[in-house]
């Protein structure tokens, strides 16, 4: 194992970033051991804020809520899930599992920056009060970390589920193909509709794209293989950590 050096990050200035915390529960496992090998915890949490922050947000936009952020890496099944401390929902936890970084040792670094991206942007973005679809939650997680470079090998945008909501990387292709064809900034205005407890409204996909969600879904279903299927009711497989 190469040791370990200090390296200090330059926070931009024109960014509010709250206080970045690590906890480690089992610094001498493998999977801890391998998280140390492939990330260095100021850069990995400061890079996750940024990436979801300039996908989301401007400096002038960007929610003032959160306080502070801790990345808790300890073992615990699953992958990780974001939740809010016990005290005060304004300081955000991201739990990662050890044992899930030790399964994935072989590709460590990308799969533990693109996990801690999508949780990262459950600590930020908005969901019109828990009213939202939460395959939308999901789907814009994994679409962040889309943007950020860091999906999988084995995710695919080819035989689309039946619902837009499937959640997840389904959501995430359906928001990146719209994204590319109606323009820069559609997934922004999506979340931006959501923004202080708004109700949620399927109808800002044709406020923002001039076609309605089923036309939206019926082009994306037509191009990447399939031609049927709903507009909405489908559930994320896990749970959601939406702000």
């Amino acid at each position: 194992m190469a040791p370990y050096s200090p390296v200090y990050i330059p926070v931009p200035a024109d960014w509010s970033i709250p206080p970045l915390h690590f906890q480690v529960h089992d610094s001498a496992s493998f999977g801890s051991i391998t998280f140390f090998d492939n990330v260095k915890p100021p850069a990995l949490l400061l890079e996750a804020v940024l990436h979801v922050l300039k996908a989301l947000y401007t400096p002038e936009s960007a929610p003032r809520h959160v306080r502070s952020i801790t990345l808790i890496l300890r073992p615990m099944p699953g992958v990780a899930h974001t939740t809010s401390n016990q005290l005060d929902d304004a300081h955000k936890e991201i739990h990662l599992s050890s044992q899930y970084v030790a399964k994935n040792a072989g590709r460590a670094r990308d799969e533990i920056y693109g996990v801690l991206v999508h949780e990262m942007v459950h600590c930020w973005q908005f969901d019109s009060g828990g009213t939202c679809p939460g395959g939308l939650i999901e789907g814009i997680a994994d679409w962040v970390r889309l943007k950020a470079g860091f999906a999988p090998p084995h995710w695919s945008r080819t035989h689309p589920p039946e619902k837009w909501d499937a959640g997840y990387e389904s959501t995430a292709f359906f928001l990146s193909f719209i994204e590319d064809k109606y323009g820069s900034g559609t997934v922004v205005k999506i979340n931006e509709s959501m923004r202080d407890g708004k109700k949620w409204d399927e109808g800002v996909f044709e406020s923002v794209t001039g076609r309605g969600l089923e036309v939206l879904w019926g082009e994306y279903r037509r191009t990447f293989g399939r031609t049927s299927g709903g507009s909405g009711g489908g559930e994320p497989e896990v749970p959601t950590h939406g702000v």
